[in-house]
Protein backbone atom coordinates (compact mmCIF):
# COMPACT_ATOMS: atom_id res chain seq x y z
CA UNK A 1 0.00 0.00 0.00
CA UNK A 2 1.35 3.44 -0.92
CA UNK A 3 2.46 5.87 1.74
CA UNK A 4 -0.50 8.26 2.29
CA UNK A 5 1.96 11.13 2.68
CA UNK A 6 3.18 10.64 -0.91
CA UNK A 7 1.33 11.66 -4.04
CA UNK A 8 1.86 10.24 -7.51
CA UNK A 9 2.65 12.73 -10.25
CA UNK A 10 1.49 12.35 -13.80
CA UNK A 11 2.34 15.56 -15.64
CA UNK A 12 4.88 17.46 -13.50
CA UNK A 13 8.15 18.21 -15.31
CA UNK A 14 11.52 19.06 -13.86
CA UNK A 15 11.07 22.68 -15.01
CA UNK A 16 7.94 23.00 -12.83
CA UNK A 17 10.06 22.29 -9.74
CA UNK A 18 13.10 24.33 -10.71
CA UNK A 19 12.38 26.72 -7.83
CA UNK A 20 12.91 24.03 -5.18
CA UNK A 21 16.22 24.63 -3.31
CA UNK A 22 18.85 21.90 -3.35
CA UNK A 23 18.54 21.25 0.38
CA UNK A 24 14.84 20.51 0.01
CA UNK A 25 15.07 18.28 -3.09
CA UNK A 26 15.90 14.98 -1.39
CA UNK A 27 13.47 15.66 1.47
CA UNK A 28 10.61 16.27 -0.97
CA UNK A 29 11.32 13.66 -3.67
CA UNK A 30 13.50 11.12 -1.87
CA UNK A 31 15.91 11.26 -4.86
CA UNK A 32 19.56 12.25 -4.80
CA UNK A 33 19.72 13.39 -8.42
CA UNK A 34 17.71 16.33 -9.72
CA UNK A 35 15.51 14.41 -12.15
CA UNK A 36 11.80 14.57 -12.91
CA UNK A 37 10.22 12.90 -9.84
CA UNK A 38 7.39 10.39 -9.89
CA UNK A 39 6.21 11.07 -6.35
CA UNK A 40 6.38 13.88 -3.75
CA UNK A 41 6.11 13.92 0.03
CA UNK A 42 3.05 16.11 0.41
CA UNK A 43 3.70 17.63 3.84
CA UNK A 44 7.36 18.38 3.15
CA UNK A 45 6.37 19.88 -0.19
CA UNK A 46 3.78 22.16 1.46
CA UNK A 47 6.30 23.37 4.02
CA UNK A 48 8.81 24.03 1.24
CA UNK A 49 6.22 26.07 -0.70
CA UNK A 50 5.44 28.18 2.36
CA UNK A 51 9.13 28.74 3.19
CA UNK A 52 9.89 29.75 -0.39
CA UNK A 53 6.91 32.11 -0.48
CA UNK A 54 8.12 33.85 2.69
CA UNK A 55 11.63 34.18 1.28
CA UNK A 56 10.49 35.54 -2.06
CA UNK A 57 7.98 37.95 -0.54
CA UNK A 58 10.81 39.40 1.54
CA UNK A 59 13.06 39.78 -1.49
CA UNK A 60 10.29 41.15 -3.78
CA UNK A 61 10.44 38.14 -6.10
CA UNK A 62 6.73 37.72 -5.23
CA UNK A 63 4.15 40.38 -4.42
CA UNK A 64 0.65 40.53 -2.99
CA UNK A 65 -1.68 42.67 -5.08
CA UNK A 66 -3.19 45.44 -2.97
CA UNK A 67 -0.92 44.76 0.00
CA UNK A 68 0.98 47.44 1.86
CA UNK A 69 4.19 45.79 3.04
CA UNK A 70 4.53 43.20 0.27
CA UNK A 71 3.22 45.21 -2.68
CA UNK A 72 4.75 45.24 -6.15
CA UNK A 73 7.94 47.29 -5.83
CA UNK A 74 7.83 48.31 -9.49
CA UNK A 75 4.59 50.25 -8.92
CA UNK A 76 6.27 52.35 -6.22
CA UNK A 77 9.18 53.47 -8.42
CA UNK A 78 9.33 56.42 -10.78
CA UNK A 79 8.70 55.11 -14.34
CA UNK A 80 11.87 54.40 -16.32
CA UNK A 81 10.88 56.83 -19.06
CA UNK A 82 10.59 59.66 -16.53
CA UNK A 83 13.86 58.63 -14.90
CA UNK A 84 15.63 58.75 -18.27
CA UNK A 85 14.54 62.38 -18.76
CA UNK A 86 15.86 63.48 -15.36
CA UNK A 87 18.89 61.20 -15.19
CA UNK A 88 21.42 63.78 -16.38
CA UNK A 89 20.26 66.33 -13.80
CA UNK A 90 20.34 63.67 -11.10
CA UNK A 91 23.90 62.74 -12.03
CA UNK A 92 25.00 66.35 -11.67
CA UNK A 93 23.27 66.56 -8.29
CA UNK A 94 25.09 63.55 -6.82
CA UNK A 95 28.30 64.04 -8.80
CA UNK A 96 28.24 60.78 -10.76
CA UNK A 97 28.19 59.88 -14.47
CA UNK A 98 24.90 58.22 -15.42
CA UNK A 99 25.85 56.38 -18.60
CA UNK A 100 27.01 52.80 -18.26
CA UNK A 101 30.52 53.03 -19.70
CA UNK A 102 31.57 56.33 -18.04
CA UNK A 103 30.09 55.15 -14.74
CA UNK A 104 32.03 51.88 -14.80
CA UNK A 105 35.21 53.75 -15.69
CA UNK A 106 34.62 56.14 -12.80
CA UNK A 107 34.07 53.53 -10.08
CA UNK A 108 36.78 51.27 -11.49
CA UNK A 109 39.17 54.21 -11.37
CA UNK A 110 38.31 54.84 -7.73
CA UNK A 111 39.05 51.22 -6.79
CA UNK A 112 42.23 51.03 -8.86
CA UNK A 113 43.59 54.31 -7.47
CA UNK A 114 42.81 53.33 -3.87
CA UNK A 115 44.52 49.94 -4.29
CA UNK A 116 47.59 51.49 -5.89
CA UNK A 117 47.89 54.12 -3.17
CA UNK A 118 47.56 51.54 -0.39
CA UNK A 119 50.16 49.33 -2.06
CA UNK A 120 52.64 52.18 -2.62
CA UNK A 121 52.32 53.59 0.91
CA UNK A 122 52.44 50.21 2.68
CA UNK A 123 56.21 50.35 3.50
CA UNK A 124 55.75 53.79 5.12
CA UNK A 125 52.57 52.91 7.00
CA UNK A 126 53.57 52.36 10.67
CA UNK A 127 50.09 51.20 11.72
CA UNK A 128 49.30 48.50 9.17
CA UNK A 129 51.13 45.21 8.56
CA UNK A 130 50.41 41.86 6.92
CA UNK A 131 51.91 39.13 9.11
CA UNK A 132 51.68 35.50 7.95
CA UNK A 133 48.94 36.45 5.53
CA UNK A 134 46.80 38.14 8.21
CA UNK A 135 46.37 41.93 8.22
CA UNK A 136 47.04 43.72 11.48
CA UNK A 137 46.07 47.32 12.18
CA UNK A 138 47.60 49.03 15.19
CA UNK A 139 45.42 50.66 17.82
CA UNK A 140 45.03 54.40 17.77
CA UNK A 141 46.96 56.23 20.45
CA UNK A 142 45.05 58.76 22.49
CA UNK A 143 45.95 62.32 21.61
CA UNK A 144 47.42 64.39 24.45
CA UNK A 145 45.04 66.72 26.26
CA UNK A 146 45.64 70.34 25.15
CA UNK A 147 47.47 72.43 27.67
CA UNK A 148 45.07 74.40 29.83
CA UNK A 149 42.02 72.25 29.04
CA UNK A 150 41.67 70.73 32.51
CA UNK A 151 41.78 74.13 34.17
CA UNK A 152 39.21 75.51 31.73
CA UNK A 153 36.98 72.46 32.20
CA UNK A 154 37.04 72.83 35.99
CA UNK A 155 36.22 76.54 35.76
CA UNK A 156 33.41 75.88 33.26
CA UNK A 157 31.92 73.12 35.42
CA UNK A 158 31.93 75.44 38.42
CA UNK A 159 30.15 78.12 36.40
CA UNK A 160 27.52 75.68 35.11
CA UNK A 161 26.88 74.15 38.54
CA UNK A 162 26.13 77.62 39.90
CA UNK A 163 23.28 78.08 37.42
CA UNK A 164 20.29 76.48 39.11
CA UNK A 165 18.08 75.10 36.35
CA UNK A 166 15.69 72.18 36.26
CA UNK A 167 14.55 70.23 33.24
CA UNK A 168 11.21 72.03 33.36
CA UNK A 169 13.05 75.37 33.41
CA UNK A 170 14.80 74.36 30.19
CA UNK A 171 11.53 73.36 28.52
CA UNK A 172 9.78 76.52 29.73
CA UNK A 173 12.52 78.83 28.44
CA UNK A 174 13.09 77.43 24.95
CA UNK A 175 9.60 78.15 23.46
CA UNK A 176 10.31 81.88 23.83
CA UNK A 177 13.52 81.50 21.83
CA UNK A 178 12.61 79.06 19.06
CA UNK A 179 8.83 78.56 19.31
CA UNK A 180 8.90 74.77 19.10
CA UNK A 181 5.48 74.64 20.78
CA UNK A 182 3.82 76.23 17.74
CA UNK A 183 4.17 72.96 15.85
CA UNK A 184 1.63 71.40 18.24
CA UNK A 185 -1.84 72.20 16.90
CA UNK A 186 -5.18 70.43 16.37
CA UNK A 187 -4.87 67.52 13.97
CA UNK A 188 -7.97 68.82 12.19
CA UNK A 189 -6.02 71.84 11.02
CA UNK A 190 -8.21 74.35 12.86
CA UNK A 191 -6.86 76.96 15.22
CA UNK A 192 -6.27 75.74 18.77
CA UNK A 193 -8.42 77.14 21.57
CA UNK A 194 -6.74 75.72 24.66
CA UNK A 195 -6.30 77.87 27.74
CA UNK A 196 -2.66 78.16 28.81
CA UNK A 197 -1.80 76.18 25.69
CA UNK A 198 1.97 76.77 25.92
CA UNK A 199 2.09 75.45 29.49
CA UNK A 200 0.04 72.39 28.62
CA UNK A 201 2.25 71.61 25.61
CA UNK A 202 5.39 71.91 27.74
CA UNK A 203 3.99 69.62 30.42
CA UNK A 204 2.77 67.09 27.82
CA UNK A 205 6.24 66.94 26.27
CA UNK A 206 7.77 66.63 29.73
CA UNK A 207 5.36 63.86 30.77
CA UNK A 208 5.90 61.60 27.77
CA UNK A 209 9.51 62.49 26.96
CA UNK A 210 10.77 61.73 30.47
CA UNK A 211 8.72 58.58 31.06
CA UNK A 212 6.73 60.00 33.98
CA UNK A 213 3.45 59.73 32.10
CA UNK A 214 0.33 61.86 32.40
CA UNK A 215 -0.87 60.59 35.78
CA UNK A 216 2.45 60.93 37.62
CA UNK A 217 3.09 64.37 36.14
CA UNK A 218 -0.35 65.59 37.17
CA UNK A 219 0.28 64.42 40.76
CA UNK A 220 3.44 66.51 41.01
CA UNK A 221 2.42 69.62 39.06
CA UNK A 222 -0.26 72.00 40.35
CA UNK A 223 -3.30 73.04 38.28
CA UNK A 224 -2.99 70.31 35.65
CA UNK A 225 -4.87 67.03 35.29
CA UNK A 226 -3.92 63.81 33.54
CA UNK A 227 -6.82 64.28 31.14
CA UNK A 228 -5.51 67.72 30.07
CA UNK A 229 -2.10 66.18 29.32
CA UNK A 230 -3.46 63.22 27.36
CA UNK A 231 -5.79 65.57 25.44
CA UNK A 232 -2.81 67.48 24.01
CA UNK A 233 -1.00 64.24 23.22
CA UNK A 234 -3.95 62.68 21.41
CA UNK A 235 -5.41 65.77 19.71
CA UNK A 236 -2.46 68.05 18.98
CA UNK A 237 0.71 65.96 18.87
CA UNK A 238 1.55 63.49 16.12
CA UNK A 239 4.79 61.96 14.91
CA UNK A 240 4.93 64.46 12.05
CA UNK A 241 4.38 67.45 14.37
CA UNK A 242 7.03 66.21 16.77
CA UNK A 243 9.46 65.83 13.85
CA UNK A 244 8.67 69.42 12.80
CA UNK A 245 9.42 70.65 16.34
CA UNK A 246 12.69 68.68 16.34
CA UNK A 247 13.60 70.15 12.94
CA UNK A 248 12.97 73.69 14.19
CA UNK A 249 15.22 73.03 17.20
CA UNK A 250 18.00 71.74 14.94
CA UNK A 251 17.78 74.78 12.67
CA UNK A 252 17.97 77.14 15.65
CA UNK A 253 20.95 75.24 17.08
CA UNK A 254 22.76 75.42 13.74
CA UNK A 255 22.65 79.22 13.65
CA UNK A 256 25.11 79.65 16.51
CA UNK A 257 28.88 79.74 16.44
CA UNK A 258 29.80 77.36 19.27
CA UNK A 259 28.60 74.11 17.59
CA UNK A 260 30.89 74.86 14.65
CA UNK A 261 33.88 74.26 16.94
CA UNK A 262 32.45 70.87 17.93
CA UNK A 263 32.07 69.24 14.53
CA UNK A 264 31.40 69.42 10.81
CA UNK A 265 27.77 69.40 9.69
CA UNK A 266 28.73 67.36 6.61
CA UNK A 267 29.35 64.35 8.87
CA UNK A 268 26.79 62.29 10.75
CA UNK A 269 26.70 58.96 12.58
CA UNK A 270 23.95 56.38 13.11
CA UNK A 271 23.63 54.02 16.04
CA UNK A 272 20.91 52.30 18.04
CA UNK A 273 20.24 51.51 21.67
CA UNK A 274 17.69 49.20 23.26
CA UNK A 275 14.58 50.50 25.02
CA UNK A 276 12.67 48.07 27.20
CA UNK A 277 9.13 47.04 26.26
CA UNK A 278 6.63 44.66 27.78
CA UNK A 279 7.30 41.09 26.68
CA UNK A 280 3.75 40.58 25.34
CA UNK A 281 4.11 43.14 22.57
CA UNK A 282 4.03 42.99 18.77
CA UNK A 283 7.30 44.94 18.40
CA UNK A 284 9.09 43.49 21.41
CA UNK A 285 11.85 40.93 20.80
CA UNK A 286 14.60 39.55 22.99
CA UNK A 287 17.87 41.25 22.15
CA UNK A 288 20.82 38.86 22.39
CA UNK A 289 23.38 41.60 23.04
CA UNK A 290 21.36 43.54 25.63
CA UNK A 291 19.72 40.47 27.18
CA UNK A 292 16.19 41.83 27.47
CA UNK A 293 12.92 42.38 25.64
CA UNK A 294 12.40 45.63 23.80
CA UNK A 295 12.96 47.60 20.63
CA UNK A 296 15.85 49.65 19.26
CA UNK A 297 15.78 53.45 19.14
CA UNK A 298 17.89 54.25 16.08
CA UNK A 299 19.38 57.76 16.01
CA UNK A 300 21.20 59.82 13.40
CA UNK A 301 23.43 62.34 15.18
CA UNK A 302 25.28 65.21 13.54
CA UNK A 303 29.01 65.58 14.13
CA UNK A 304 28.22 68.74 16.13
CA UNK A 305 26.23 66.62 18.65
CA UNK A 306 22.61 67.48 17.73
CA UNK A 307 20.38 64.47 16.87
CA UNK A 308 18.88 64.76 13.38
CA UNK A 309 16.42 61.85 13.21
CA UNK A 310 15.08 59.04 15.36
CA UNK A 311 13.38 55.78 14.51
CA UNK A 312 12.08 52.80 16.50
CA UNK A 313 12.81 49.38 15.00
CA UNK A 314 12.62 45.74 16.14
CA UNK A 315 15.63 44.23 17.90
CA UNK A 316 15.96 41.53 15.27
CA UNK A 317 16.25 43.99 12.37
CA UNK A 318 19.61 44.52 10.69
CA UNK A 319 20.30 48.20 11.39
CA UNK A 320 21.86 48.80 7.98
CA UNK A 321 18.37 48.61 6.44
CA UNK A 322 17.41 51.84 8.22
CA UNK A 323 20.72 53.73 8.09
CA UNK A 324 19.83 55.78 5.01
CA UNK A 325 16.31 56.69 6.17
CA UNK A 326 17.58 59.22 8.67
CA UNK A 327 19.39 61.28 6.03
CA UNK A 328 16.62 61.07 3.43
CA UNK A 329 13.83 61.97 5.90
CA UNK A 330 15.85 64.66 7.67
CA UNK A 331 14.37 68.03 6.63
CA UNK A 332 16.59 70.30 8.73
CA UNK A 333 19.22 72.75 7.52
CA UNK A 334 21.95 70.26 8.47
CA UNK A 335 22.29 67.90 5.50
CA UNK A 336 25.27 65.53 5.92
CA UNK A 337 26.62 63.51 3.00
CA UNK A 338 29.16 61.42 4.96
CA UNK A 339 27.68 58.80 7.25
CA UNK A 340 29.32 56.67 9.95
CA UNK A 341 27.98 53.71 11.88
CA UNK A 342 29.02 50.49 13.53
CA UNK A 343 29.32 46.94 12.16
CA UNK A 344 25.55 46.57 11.71
CA UNK A 345 25.48 49.74 9.61
CA UNK A 346 27.05 48.08 6.59
CA UNK A 347 26.35 45.51 3.92
CA UNK A 348 27.25 45.40 0.24
CA UNK A 349 23.82 46.51 -1.12
CA UNK A 350 23.76 49.40 1.40
CA UNK A 351 27.16 50.60 0.20
CA UNK A 352 25.93 50.49 -3.40
CA UNK A 353 22.67 52.34 -2.74
CA UNK A 354 24.37 54.97 -0.56
CA UNK A 355 26.92 55.60 -3.32
CA UNK A 356 24.19 56.22 -5.91
CA UNK A 357 22.41 58.58 -3.48
CA UNK A 358 25.57 60.67 -3.15
CA UNK A 359 26.20 59.50 0.43
CA UNK A 360 29.62 58.27 1.51
CA UNK A 361 29.21 55.40 3.96
CA UNK A 362 32.19 55.05 6.32
CA UNK A 363 31.31 52.74 9.24
CA UNK A 364 33.43 51.27 12.01
CA UNK A 365 33.56 47.55 11.11
CA UNK A 366 34.52 45.13 13.86
CA UNK A 367 35.73 42.19 11.74
CA UNK A 368 36.90 44.15 8.71
CA UNK A 369 39.80 41.78 8.06
CA UNK A 370 37.38 38.88 7.49
CA UNK A 371 35.52 40.65 4.69
CA UNK A 372 36.25 39.84 1.05
CA UNK A 373 38.35 42.38 -0.82
CA UNK A 374 37.68 42.33 -4.56
CA UNK A 375 40.18 42.98 -7.34
CA UNK A 376 39.46 45.38 -10.21
CA UNK A 377 40.40 42.56 -12.61
CA UNK A 378 41.51 38.91 -12.19
CA UNK A 379 45.00 39.67 -13.50
CA UNK A 380 45.60 42.59 -11.12
CA UNK A 381 48.32 41.86 -8.56
CA UNK A 382 50.03 44.01 -5.95
CA UNK A 383 53.52 43.92 -4.54
CA UNK A 384 52.73 44.52 -0.86
CA UNK A 385 49.00 44.05 -0.21
CA UNK A 386 48.09 41.26 -2.63
CA UNK A 387 47.26 38.99 0.30
CA UNK A 388 44.35 41.22 1.27
CA UNK A 389 42.41 40.44 -1.90
CA UNK A 390 40.41 37.33 -2.67
CA UNK A 391 40.69 35.62 -6.05
CA UNK A 392 37.34 37.09 -7.09
CA UNK A 393 37.16 40.19 -9.29
CA UNK A 394 34.37 42.68 -9.83
CA UNK A 395 31.80 41.85 -12.52
CA UNK A 396 31.77 45.21 -14.30
CA UNK A 397 29.39 43.97 -17.00
CA UNK A 398 26.72 43.24 -14.37
CA UNK A 399 26.98 46.80 -13.00
CA UNK A 400 26.83 48.33 -16.48
CA UNK A 401 23.85 46.18 -17.51
CA UNK A 402 21.69 47.11 -14.50
CA UNK A 403 22.83 50.71 -13.96
CA UNK A 404 19.53 52.18 -15.30
CA UNK A 405 17.56 50.00 -12.88
CA UNK A 406 19.76 50.97 -9.94
CA UNK A 407 19.49 54.65 -10.83
CA UNK A 408 15.71 54.25 -11.04
CA UNK A 409 15.70 53.11 -7.40
CA UNK A 410 17.96 55.99 -6.33
CA UNK A 411 15.89 58.57 -8.21
CA UNK A 412 12.66 57.18 -6.73
CA UNK A 413 14.09 57.53 -3.21
CA UNK A 414 15.14 61.11 -3.91
CA UNK A 415 11.65 61.82 -5.27
CA UNK A 416 10.07 60.46 -2.09
CA UNK A 417 8.26 57.61 -3.83
CA UNK A 418 9.87 54.90 -1.70
CA UNK A 419 12.02 54.87 1.44
CA UNK A 420 15.54 53.35 1.48
CA UNK A 421 14.50 50.85 4.16
CA UNK A 422 11.59 49.62 2.01
CA UNK A 423 13.88 48.74 -0.89
CA UNK A 424 16.74 47.46 1.28
CA UNK A 425 14.40 45.02 3.04
CA UNK A 426 13.77 43.54 -0.40
CA UNK A 427 17.45 43.52 -1.35
CA UNK A 428 18.58 41.37 1.56
CA UNK A 429 20.46 38.11 1.52
CA UNK A 430 17.18 36.23 0.99
CA UNK A 431 17.12 37.34 -2.64
CA UNK A 432 18.49 34.76 -5.05
CA UNK A 433 16.67 35.53 -8.30
CA UNK A 434 16.44 39.31 -8.14
CA UNK A 435 19.10 40.63 -10.53
CA UNK A 436 18.80 44.08 -8.97
CA UNK A 437 20.07 42.64 -5.69
CA UNK A 438 23.14 41.17 -7.39
CA UNK A 439 23.83 44.46 -9.19
CA UNK A 440 23.65 46.51 -5.97
CA UNK A 441 25.78 43.91 -4.21
CA UNK A 442 28.43 44.09 -6.95
CA UNK A 443 28.54 47.90 -6.84
CA UNK A 444 28.66 47.73 -3.04
CA UNK A 445 31.67 45.42 -3.22
CA UNK A 446 33.52 48.07 -5.21
CA UNK A 447 32.63 50.87 -2.80
CA UNK A 448 33.34 48.83 0.34
CA UNK A 449 36.72 47.59 -0.91
CA UNK A 450 37.66 51.18 -1.82
CA UNK A 451 36.68 52.37 1.65
CA UNK A 452 38.64 49.60 3.39
CA UNK A 453 41.74 50.50 1.39
CA UNK A 454 41.37 54.11 2.55
CA UNK A 455 40.66 52.97 6.11
CA UNK A 456 43.91 51.03 6.54
CA UNK A 457 46.02 53.83 5.12
CA UNK A 458 44.58 56.90 6.83
CA UNK A 459 45.04 57.24 10.58
CA UNK A 460 43.09 60.50 10.75
CA UNK A 461 40.10 58.86 9.04
CA UNK A 462 40.05 56.12 11.67
CA UNK A 463 40.16 58.77 14.41
CA UNK A 464 37.22 60.63 12.86
CA UNK A 465 35.14 57.45 12.60
CA UNK A 466 35.91 56.46 16.20
CA UNK A 467 35.15 59.95 17.52
CA UNK A 468 31.87 60.10 15.58
CA UNK A 469 30.75 56.75 16.98
CA UNK A 470 31.56 57.93 20.50
CA UNK A 471 29.39 61.00 19.98
CA UNK A 472 26.38 58.90 18.97
CA UNK A 473 26.87 56.55 21.91
CA UNK A 474 27.05 59.64 24.11
CA UNK A 475 23.70 60.80 22.77
CA UNK A 476 22.21 57.36 23.44
CA UNK A 477 23.18 57.67 27.10
CA UNK A 478 22.00 61.29 27.22
CA UNK A 479 18.57 60.36 25.81
CA UNK A 480 18.25 57.54 28.34
CA UNK A 481 19.16 59.98 31.13
CA UNK A 482 16.37 62.31 30.00
CA UNK A 483 13.93 59.37 30.24
CA UNK A 484 14.36 59.19 34.02
CA UNK A 485 10.73 58.52 34.94
CA UNK A 486 10.62 54.85 33.87
CA UNK A 487 12.82 52.05 32.64
CA UNK A 488 10.20 50.66 30.21
CA UNK A 489 8.04 52.16 27.48
CA UNK A 490 4.57 51.36 28.77
CA UNK A 491 2.76 51.85 25.44
CA UNK A 492 1.84 48.74 23.47
CA UNK A 493 0.70 50.45 20.24
CA UNK A 494 3.55 50.82 17.79
CA UNK A 495 2.66 54.39 16.74
CA UNK A 496 2.54 55.46 20.39
CA UNK A 497 5.93 53.85 21.03
CA UNK A 498 7.42 55.88 18.19
CA UNK A 499 5.85 59.04 19.64
CA UNK A 500 7.57 58.34 22.97
CA UNK A 501 10.91 58.15 21.16
CA UNK A 502 10.14 61.42 19.36
CA UNK A 503 9.11 63.18 22.59
CA UNK A 504 12.33 62.02 24.21
CA UNK A 505 14.34 63.08 21.15
CA UNK A 506 12.74 66.54 21.28
CA UNK A 507 13.55 67.05 24.97
CA UNK A 508 17.13 65.83 24.48
CA UNK A 509 17.63 68.29 21.61
CA UNK A 510 16.10 71.12 23.63
CA UNK A 511 18.47 70.42 26.52
CA UNK A 512 21.39 70.30 24.07
CA UNK A 513 20.24 73.64 22.63
CA UNK A 514 19.94 75.15 26.11
CA UNK A 515 23.32 73.73 27.19
CA UNK A 516 24.85 75.34 24.11
CA UNK A 517 23.46 78.69 25.28
CA UNK A 518 24.60 78.17 28.88
CA UNK A 519 28.10 77.05 27.86
CA UNK A 520 28.42 80.05 25.52
CA UNK A 521 27.51 82.46 28.30
CA UNK A 522 29.88 80.75 30.75
CA UNK A 523 32.77 80.84 28.27
CA UNK A 524 32.19 84.55 27.67
CA UNK A 525 32.30 85.16 31.42
CA UNK A 526 35.50 83.14 31.76
CA UNK A 527 37.10 85.03 28.88
CA UNK A 528 36.18 88.32 30.52
CA UNK A 529 37.82 87.06 33.71
CA UNK A 530 41.09 86.47 31.87
CA UNK A 531 40.87 82.80 30.80
CA UNK A 532 42.49 82.14 27.44
CA UNK A 533 40.19 80.44 24.92
CA UNK A 534 41.35 78.75 21.72
CA UNK A 535 39.46 76.66 19.11
CA UNK A 536 41.36 73.55 20.26
CA UNK A 537 40.20 74.03 23.86
CA UNK A 538 36.58 74.80 22.95
CA UNK A 539 36.40 71.75 20.64
CA UNK A 540 36.97 69.48 23.64
CA UNK A 541 33.63 70.30 25.27
CA UNK A 542 30.26 68.66 24.69
CA UNK A 543 26.63 69.78 25.21
CA UNK A 544 25.81 66.39 26.78
CA UNK A 545 26.08 67.89 30.26
CA UNK A 546 23.82 67.15 33.23
CA UNK A 547 24.50 68.86 36.54
CA UNK A 548 23.78 67.32 39.92
CA UNK A 549 21.09 69.94 40.57
CA UNK A 550 19.25 68.95 37.40
CA UNK A 551 19.26 65.28 38.38
CA UNK A 552 17.95 66.03 41.88
CA UNK A 553 15.08 68.11 40.52
CA UNK A 554 14.19 65.30 38.09
CA UNK A 555 14.25 62.76 40.92
CA UNK A 556 11.96 64.92 43.04
CA UNK A 557 9.42 65.04 40.21
CA UNK A 558 9.34 61.25 39.91
CA UNK A 559 9.06 60.51 43.63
Amino acid sequence: MDNPEKRHLSCVSLADLAWVPEKWWKLITGEQQREAPTRLHRRQFEVCVCMQMVRELKSADLCVIGANHYSDTRDELVPLAECAKNREAYGQEVGLPVEAEPFVQHVRGLLTAAAKKADDTYPDNPFFQIIDGRPKLGRLKKKPIPEGFQALDAALTKKLDSKELSLLDVLAGTPQWIGWDKHFSPLSGHQGKLKEDVRRKILTTFAYGTGLGATQTARNIADISARQITFVDQRQASTEKLEAAICGTINAYNQFQLPRYWGDTKWAVADGTQWNLYENNLLSERHIRYGGYGGVAYYHVSDNYIALFSHFIPCGAWEAIYILDGLIKNKSDIQPDILHGDTQAQSAPVYGLAFLLGIKLMPRIRNWKDLKWFRPAPQETYKNIDGLFSKEAIDWDLIACHLPDMLQVAQSIRAGRISPSAILRKLGTASRKNKLYFAFRELGRVVRTTFLLEYIGDEELRRIIQAAQNKCEGFNQFAQWVYFGADTIAENVRDDQLKIIKYNHLIANLVIFHNRHTITQALKELEAEGMKLTPELIAGFSPYRSTGHLISIASDCSS
